[in-house]
């Protein structure tokens, strides 16, 4: 038994209004074999203009992409709890008066913290528990006029695990805390004693393109997020690694109540990670994603993972799968199509989710002899192709004086997990219309 407890303000409807601010707290109870209470969003926010300073725990996304029924997005998908952070950004795309509507740009600046990471130094053989922080940043452009039929994106997103270097390295970090945080949101490498042109901190992101059409009855987006994080898609080293998007929206039905709202399909592939033989050489074997040779649990935040639930770790895997004793996401070389959809059936909302996925584990455990990532195949066993589906499915109706009931089911069946399948029913009811 679950029960979960909303309570905030917006932002006015008005866009003329200079200054305004919003809050939001949302928690939730959960009872039964393991009882325990979650905090899922407690922030306040400004709004002064066009920038928005914000601070707290919230649901966060990053990356172009649909946001209500992607897969998930590379760098920040959703699926985690939010990271606590303050943020500084520009919310909604601003028209550069000097280009008229023609290009206008957003994007944000965020300091967060990460909690008590662990940290392995190999060196010394030896692991820390250190305080450790996050740095993000973004910046995404629109060309095209609001009004026109066909609009262009174009931006970056970069995310940093950084913090405690000085107990980390010791005598051998000469780098003050401000000099730091200088080398972390520029990407730049330092070299002082054993430490050998290094960039500082657990770097990644994704660079993202998009185009949308605005048809009489359709708006359509298609985009493609291409992934980094040690650095070959300079090289294009990866660039055959990427999220692709279309998104269809359908416009007949301003209302909401059409039998669409929105359809989505999208694949993912995560398999080269310029560790096959074809990929240039850029100074490194491969790119072994959301892994990290410092920091244990990788991307994660709470040991789950930040970015794509398509790359997991050991913690939901078949026993017995072959893992690398070292790596945490053990699953990250993975081929993924997925589809959704949301719309209305006789005053029933619904949603729908369905993915296949190819799962090939990482290139410590591949069979791909003549990958370039892997010099000693079948060291830690042979992964081989886990083949997995998965689907969700919610349902939502309104009914009078602010009540309301749903249903959600969702299962996954094959190589990877477990089979499973669950099934909620909701209640809820709203104070406010």
């Amino acid at each position: 038994l679950s029960l979960i407890a909303f309570a905030g303000k917006d932002y006015s409807a008005s866009k003329s209004q200079f200054f305004d601010w919003g809050a939001s707290i949302e928690g939730r109870g959960n009872l039964g074999q393991e009882s325990n209470l979650q905090l899922i969003e407690a922030y306040g926010k400004l709004r002064m203009g066009i920038f928005e300073v914000k601070a707290g725990r919230s649901r966060k996304i990053t990356g172009l992409c649909d946001s209500t029924l992607s897969s998930g997005s590379w760098s920040v998908s959703g699926n985690n709890l939010g990271i606590p952070e303050v943020e500084l950004s520009v919310q909604n795309f601003y028209a550069l008066p000097w280009f008229g509507e023609l290009l206008a740009i957003k994007g944000n600046l965020s300091h967060g913290w990460m909690g008590d990471l662990q940290l392995v130094r190999y060196i010394l053989e030896d692991t820390l528990t250190l305080p450790s922080y996050l740095h993000q940043k973004s910046l995404y452009a629109r060309i095209g006029k609001p009004s026109w039929k066909f609009r262009m994106y174009g931006g970056f997103n970069h995310q940093v695990v950084w913090g405690s270097e000085q107990k980390y390295y010791l005598d051998d970090y000469k780098l003050k805390p401000w000099e730091t945080y200088f080398y972390v949101l520029t990407g730049k490498r330092y070299s002082s004693g054993y430490i050998q042109d290094e960039r500082q901190g657990n770097h990644l992101g994704s660079i993202d393109l998009g185009i949308e059409i605005d048809l009489e009855k359709m708006k359509v987006l298609l985009y493609r997020q291409n992934f980094y994080e040690v650095g070959g898609l300079a090289h294009l080293a990866n660039i055959q690694d990427g999220l692709n998007g279309l998104s269809l929206e359908n416009r007949s039905g301003e209302d909401g109540s059409g039998l669409w709202r929105k359809f989505l399909i999208e694949f993912l592939y995560t398999k080269n990670q310029a560790g096959m033989p074809e990929s240039p050489e850029y100074g490194s074997d491969y790119e072994p994603y959301y892994n990290h040779g410092q920091y244990i649990t990788g991307w994660s935040y709470k040991g789950e993972n930040i970015g794509t639930p398509f790359i997991s770790d050991r913690t939901y895997l078949r026993e017995g799968l072959p893992t690398h004793p070292k790596e945490y996401f053990v699953n990250n070389r993975v081929m993924a199509l997925h589809l959704g959809g949301e719309g209305m059936i006789r005053n029933i909302d619904y949603q729908f989710r369905t993915s296949w996925s190819w799962n090939y584990g990482t290139y410590n455990t591949t069979d791909e002899e003549q990958s370039t990532g892997n010099p000693e195949p079948g060291l830690y066993g042979l992964f081989g192709v886990r083949k997995q589906f998965s689907a969700y499915l919610e349902l939502n109706k309104q009914l009078k004086n602010n009540f309301g009931i749903g249903l959600v089911g969702a299962a996954d069946i094959g190589d990877l997990y477990y089979n499973s399948a669950g099934l909620f029913i909701k209640f809820n009811y709203s104070f406010l219309n």
